[in-house]
């Protein structure tokens, strides 16, 4: 009798875990995994979980877990995989979407190729940054400083592969050429020979005539190891 009531019991437990995955369950289970995803964006994250596919006829499982298919974030359109670990083999994807509200940097006037962008030439906007390219600027030091490497119009997002710092030495400045070597420095101006970013090697002509290779430093400064 006691077995009987046991089994049954476990029946009932087992029919009542497998009727919890309904699919307010699933979708649930999905929602809260993508809010954990999300929890570190820059911006308010809005999730929008779809309805799995009815025509599945999903086993009896008692514990389930969500995941992301390898290679995928929680960002834009995805789907989000949910396999039973306990109970039935099956994997299932439920399509959703990760929408991101966020400030980015636009272009607040017309910028030319080689200009140093200051203050004053972005403006920030507010959009769905999921809909923008994984490259987009939306923080203003990540542009300040930095130098168009395109001509960009005026209300244009700011692209990171659109600017780079701009050149530590410039081809024909006077530079300051410092030497330095175990236990001593020393300094004389000379003429860069080429263009370089910091930490870029470029040559020096010397007042002499010599020609020296160094390091790009910012400020004009090229530095010499011995």
């Amino acid at each position: 009798m006691l077995r009987w009531l046991a089994a049954l019991l476990l029946s009932f437990v087992c029919t009542a875990a497998s009727a919890q995955l309904s699919a307010d369950t699933l979708r649930a289970s999905v929602s809260r995994f993508l809010i954990a995803q999300t929890a570190g964006v820059p911006g308010k994250a809005v999730i929008e979980v779809g309805q799995p596919d009815a025509r599945l006829a999903l086993g009896a499982c008692s514990a389930h877990e969500t995941f992301l298919p390898p290679g995928s974030r929680a960002w834009g359109r995805i789907n989000v995989g949910v396999r039973c670990t306990q109970g039935a083999n099956w994997t299932i994807y439920i399509p959703s979407r990760v929408r991101v509200e966020g400030e980015y940097l636009v272009a607040a006037r017309a910028l030319g190729r080689g200009q140093v962008i200051a203050d004053g030439d972005y403006a920030f906007m507010r959009g769905d940054l999921t809909e923008l390219p994984p490259n987009m600027i939306i923080d203003a030091q990540q542009a300040v400083g930095q130098s168009v490497q395109v001509a960009i119009g005026a209300g244009q997002p700011l692209r990171a592969d659109w600017l780079r710092a701009p050149p530590a030495v410039q081809q024909g400045q006077v530079v300051k050429l410092i030497a330095r070597g175990s236990g001593f420095a020393v300094s004389h101006d000379g003429k860069a020979l080429g263009t370089a970013q910091a930490g870029q090697t470029v040559q020096v002509r010397t007042g002499s005539g010599q020609v020296v290779s160094g390091i790009a430093r910012p400020g004009g400064i090229v530095e010499v190891m011995y």
